[in-house]
């Protein structure tokens, strides 16, 4: 075909050369060497001379690539095509060109990129290059994003030549492929890099509207895209457009120069590194030509808040002033003779290209910027200034004018940056400058301080603060009175910031003239408060001033302000001006506080009592204001001052002074809850405040109440409670001496009047409510025994309603979980007694009172079941519903409750518990029992048990058959008696002693004195004979059960008669203590069923007897006759039992009862019945 049709094999090459190179691998050689044939055939159709002459190089680039493609690509570059490239040409061109683009080196690469982008410019038809595409594109593509920034750069260049020769819509894909290449989150900063490039070189060949349009339209909005990785990207493009467009760049310099900014305080470093490139590139490529466009951003840069932009924008000010000046940046000292002969050529060369005007606006935002609160700023700028200035004086006597503008207007921004960098800056001025500018400065100053508004006062006093610091002692001298009349000025000022930051410039003037200042200043200040009382604004202003030169020389200051405020009367604006300048001296006032508490209480409890015009009015609430702010300013060191110095004040002979003290407490907690430093002074008030809930003055009692209340608001309760016995203790003790003061209540009923007011308990309930639910054993305790001694302490009345229920819900909440024995006593004992002070509005609790006591019962503690039985006789007015109560305690007593798993040793206590519970119940409530089976069901459980084998169980039986007897009546009684006390044998001691009992309780109660004479006669001798009995527990239960004989007998006389002997017997001096206690008992139980009978002739010898055994050695045995001789006597009601004994008994007899009723007796106060 070569020889036969050329043409036509031309036209096909492009498919048939792939072919051919692909059969030069093939393994068989006959295969191999027909490919080399028919390429060599092939060449022979070329008409390229230049293309023919290196054929044969081509051709062994084609069987051979590892040895024969560079050479052949060099060929191709040193050959000068003088004709046009053909097609035939290209076919054995592109599969070199094609194998250099993928080889790894990069010289290989590099010149296939140039050969493949100057083929278009080397042939008569660019379609012929067309077929080729597919194959040299991906080639390409790959080049362009090789690490080699050379490699890249060529790469870029051919796809720009190939745009330019077959024209962009040749190449739909390219454009979008770069764009998103540059974009890619995936790729590296190299790979964006090199699709900027020929993203660069692609749109520059399709002309400079399509650049615009692109930038505008697709490239520049990304630069806020939020991944960093695109907005490099755009970056990238900025670095290579400016200098490959050249002045066709300048209307994009405007749009692009807010992404280069942005870039620069870009999170990303990679994305701030770019920017800088492309930031110096645009200096470099258009700096001398459009300054008045770049430079503008770069000024705004220098004060940019981002410190980040304010580096970048010194180095690219600092590359464009090089640029202009011809120089280069100095990178050192820049103190050589040849650096500062470049600085001033280029200081020469910037004026002449900058102007005069934009010369020294710029001058000057350099120079502020080496003050900039960034190190690294400012090491910078000083490079920057030392590259375009030779002598910084000179120039700074130049550019003065502006500077200064710039420094005012800095310091009037408000920005706490920008305006500590200009004070700086001042302060470097005056530190060069010295007499020469402080002429100039300090006027410009004070009228910006007269004229501004507060950010430029505030700015202004920061730039004083630096030339008071900078200058020398001689300067500050020699311009004092302009600066005191400034500082005074500011001082003064309406806007608090201007103040503090006048104070600071107060103290730096302190520093420097030392008490100068304060003799310069003061004593104006001070005549202007105190002679402005008609002009408001004019004492505000001096107040003001001081308040600002206390907040930083209180301690000087103080001594000489305090008595002057303090003089009595005190008005309101010393008032005011004293709380104003507590406000600013926290740390030091309390030095003063003797003094200041003392007035101010003084005042405040002088308008006690008084009927206040509306101007008093205003005076007492200044004066109450100034103590708010004293206790709210003042510093953690000086709050033990202050309540110890309000505490000394609680003790007062003064009503009003003592009002005033707890009045003051209460501000304190208030006003320092946030702080909370006054926690370690919680006992010393609590100590002052519950020693005024004793107080006489119903005034003092409502300021203790809100104080405490207060306390308990703001003052966490889990702080409180780490105080709860220190308060027990502390109510205990004041309770005390109330009773046993002169005139007190003794022994009486003593009620604390800070708890007998409305809502009195109110402010210590939150502390116990504490303990009791969340505090550990020995807190719960103390809570609840606390909680107890309050309500004893407070009347029925102001315990009524919702008050009283808040106390029980958290008791009987916690009273069953398992909380020590302790615990549960101290509980129960405060129930009882807010039953006892509750009433009817706890009827809605009796349920749970209920269910909570017989719980109880079962408890392993004795005294816990002991203060149960007490608390389910005081519930018992409260009940309504006993039958299903009557029927739990007899299932308990007969050990068939819920307490019958319990071992022996316990469930006997328990037995007998139940029992005692069992026998109050129907004691105090049994006439409730609606049902006709309770009763007689309480009746059998004490007859079944009144012979069991434990003493104590049969004592509660017996007291349970007592109570249902005296219930069911006289035939049921006396049924009883025959059943249980006559009729059955008496043999073993138990059953002795349980009828003894039987015999006690059955005849003390009601139905005691209805049984007949026969039946008591046998009963009486029953129990003389249980007197003499052998076992000790039998005569105790029998010495008891005669007392009840006698009591219940219908013929006193002759049932004495008859008994004494036996009861004498027992009274013997060889007889046992017990049973000596037992007579006792048993003669008590007679004296409270007959009143009166032992003083009579008839008993002189029981008495006698009983008063040998109270003036005996055995103490026990005195204490329970002296219960005896109590009653007996009648003690409780006056002397005239104790003269009737007197009157029938001998002479020594009677003055030794006299002597014991006159020292013992009498004290006694009352005897419990058992």
């Amino acid at each position: 075909m070569s020889h036969c049709a050329p043409k036509q094999l031309a036209s096909c090459l492009p498919k048939v050369v792939p072919k051919l190179t692909e059969a030069f691998s093939d393994t068989h050689p006959k295969v191999k060497a027909s490919a080399e044939e028919a390429l060599d055939e092939i060449s022979k159709v070329i008409r390229n001379p230049e293309v023919s002459q290196i054929a044969q190089i081509l051709l062994k680039a084609l069987t051979d690539p590892a040895t024969g493609t560079i050479k052949a690509l060099e060929s191709l570059i040193e050959t000068e095509f003088l004709h046009a490239i053909d097609a035939p040409s290209l076919a054995l061109i592109v599969p070199v060109l094609h194998r250099g683009l993928r080889d790894r080196a990069a010289t290989t690469k590099r010149y296939g990129a140039l050969i493949a982008g100057n083929m278009c410019t080397m042939i008569d038809d660019p379609r012929d290059f067309v077929p080729y595409l597919p194959i040299l594109l991906p080639d390409l593509k790959v080049v362009l994003l090789d690490p080699i920034p050379d490699v890249r750069s060529i790469s870029a260049k051919a796809f720009g030549s190939l745009t330019r020769g077959l024209g962009e819509a040749t190449f739909p894909d390219l454009r979008p492929w770069l764009i998103e290449t540059l974009m890619s989150e995936d790729g590296s900063s190299v790979e964006r890099s090199g699709a900027a490039q020929g993203l660069t070189e692609v749109l520059m060949a399709s002309g400079a509207g399509l650049v615009e349009n692109v930038m505008h339209e697709e490239i520049l909005p990304l630069r806020s895209h939020p991944k960093a990785s695109t907005r490099e990207g755009v970056l990238w493009v900025l670095t290579f457009l400016p200098s490959s467009l050249g002045q066709a760049f300048t209307p994009l310099i405007d749009s692009s120069l807010p992404a280069l900014l942005g870039g620069l305080s870009d999170e990303s470093e990679q994305v701030r590194d770019v920017a800088m490139r492309a930031g110096r590139v645009m200096i470099r490529s258009h700096g001398k030509a459009h300054v008045d466009k770049i430079l503008p951003s770069l000024e705004e840069g220098l004060i940019d808040e981002d410190y980040r932009i304010r580096v970048a924008s010194l180095t690219l000010l600092g590359d464009l002033l090089s640029l202009i000046g011809g120089t280069k940046v100095v990178k050192g000292d820049g103190d050589t003779q040849e650096d500062v002969r470049q600085a001033e050529r280029a200081q020469a060369q910037i004026a002449l290209a900058l102007g005069s005007d934009t010369r020294k606006r710029v001058l000057s935002s350099l120079y502020m910027a080496r003050s900039d609160t960034a190190a690294v700023v400012r090491q910078n700028a000083v490079q920057v200034w030392k590259t375009v200035v030779s002598v910084t004086p000179r120039t700074l006597r130049e550019i003065l004018d502006v500077l200064v503008g710039q420094i005012v207007t800095a310091l009037a921004s408000g920005h706490p940056e920008q305006t500590q960098v200009a004070g700086r800056c001042l302060g470097d001025i005056v530190h060069k400058l010295g007499d020469a500018v402080l002429p100039e400065i300090i006027p410009v100053l004070r009228d910006a301080l007269y004229r501004g508004d507060e950010h430029t006062r505030r700015g202004v006093c920061v730039g004083l603060i630096e030339v008071i610091g900078c200058a020398s002692k001689e300067q500050i001298i020699k311009f004092l009175d302009i600066l005191v009349k400034a500082v005074q000025d500011a001082l003064c000022d309406e806007d608090e910031g201007v103040r503090q930051m006048a104070a600071s410039c107060f103290q730096s003037l302190y520093t420097v003239v030392g008490n100068r200042a304060l003799d310069e200043v003061v004593p104006v200040l001070l005549v202007a408060m105190e002679s402005s009382e008609g002009d408001q604004v004019a004492r505000h202003r001096a107040l003001n001033g001081l308040t600002g030169i206390l907040s930083i020389r209180s301690k000087e200051l103080l001594p000489y302000l305090v008595p002057r405020l303090l003089s009595k009367p005190m008005t309101k604006n010393h008032a005011d001006a004293l709380g104003s300048i507590a406000s600013v001296t926290g740390g030091t006032i309390h030095l003063h506080f003797h003094s200041i508490i003392s007035t101010l209480m003084s005042e405040l409890s002088s308008f006690s009592g008084q009927d206040l015009d509306e101007e008093e009015e205003k005076r007492e609430e200044a004066i109450r204001e100034c103590a708010r702010v004293v206790c709210g300013s003042v510093e953690e060191i000086g709050v033990n001052f202050l309540i110890s110095e309000v505490a000394s004040k609680c003790s007062s002979d003064k009503d009003s002074m003592r009002t005033e003290a707890c009045r003051m407490f209460q501000v304190i907690i208030e006003e320092r809850a946030e702080e909370a430093d006054f926690y370690e002074q919680i006992p010393i008030m609590l100590r002052d405040l519950i020693a005024r809930l004793n107080d006489e003055s119903s005034l003092v009692l409502k300021a203790c109440n809100a104080a405490l209340k207060s306390l308990t608001t703001h003052v966490p309760a889990e702080e409180l409670v780490n105080h709860i016995e220190f308060i027990r203790n502390l109510i205990a003790s004041m309770v005390s001496d109330a009773r046993r003061r002169k005139g007190g209540v003794g022994d009486g009923e003593f009620l604390l009047p800070g708890f007998n007011m409305p809502k009195g308990l109110e402010p210590m309930l939150p502390i116990y409510q504490r303990g009791i639910l969340y505090g550990n054993a020995i807190i719960r305790e103390a809570s609840a025994a606390g909680l107890g001694e309050l309500i004893n302490l407070t009347a029925s009345k102001y315990l009524a309603g919702p008050f009283i229920i808040k106390m029980t819900g958290p008791l009987l909440r916690i009273v069953g979980d398992r909380n020590p024995s302790n615990v549960k006593i101290a509980i129960i004992q405060t129930l009882g007694l807010i039953l006892t002070k509750g009433g009817p509005a706890l009827r809605a609790f009796v349920p749970q009172f209920q269910t909570t006591f017989v719980k109880a019962l079962s408890d392993p503690s004795r005294q816990v079941r002991t203060e149960a039985i007490k608390a389910l006789s005081l519930l018992m007015p409260l009940s309504t519903r006993l039958d299903p109560l009557i029927k739990e305690l007899v299932a308990g007593s007969l050990g068939k409750g819920p307490s019958a798993a319990v071992e022996t040793a316990g469930a006997v206590a328990v037995q007998t518990a139940t029992l005692e519970a069992l026998a109050v119940v129907i004691n105090r409530g049994g006439g409730k029992a609606k049902l006709p089976i309770s009763i007689p069901s309480a009746l059998d459980a004490g007859k079944d048990m009144i012979f069991h084998e434990d003493d104590g169980v049969r004592e509660a039986a017996a007291k349970v058959i007592g109570a249902a007897c005296a219930l069911l009546g006289e035939e049921t009684t006396s049924d009883v008696v025959q059943e249980l006390i006559l009729e059955k044998s008496d043999t073993s001691a138990d059953r002795k002693h349980g009828k003894a009992c039987c015999c006690h309780r059955i005849l003390a109660s009601e139905v005691g004195k209805q049984i007949d004479d026969e039946l008591l006669s046998s009963m009486s001798s029953l129990v003389k004979r249980l007197m003499k009995d052998e076992k000790s527990n039998v005569r105790e239960a029998a010495c008891v059960a005669v007392g009840a004989v006698i009591g219940s007998a219908s013929d006193t006389s002759s049932c004495i008669a008859d008994v004494e002997s036996a009861i004498l017997r027992c009274m013997d001096p060889k007889e046992t203590m017990e049973v000596h206690r037992a007579v006792a008992k048993g003669l008590c139980v007679a004296a409270r069923l007959k009143p009166k009978i032992f003083v009579s002739e008839t008993c002189l010898s029981l008495m006698d007897g009983a008063l040998k055994l109270a003036m005996s050695g055995a103490q026990r045995v005195q204490l329970s006759f002296n219960d005896f001789l109590w009653l007996a006597f009648d003690a409780g009601k006056g002397d005239e039992g104790i003269e009737a004994y007197s009157g029938v008994a001998n002479f020594e007899n009677a003055r030794t009862a006299k002597t014991l009723y006159s020292k013992v007796l009498v004290r006694i106060k009352g005897v419990e019945e058992d």
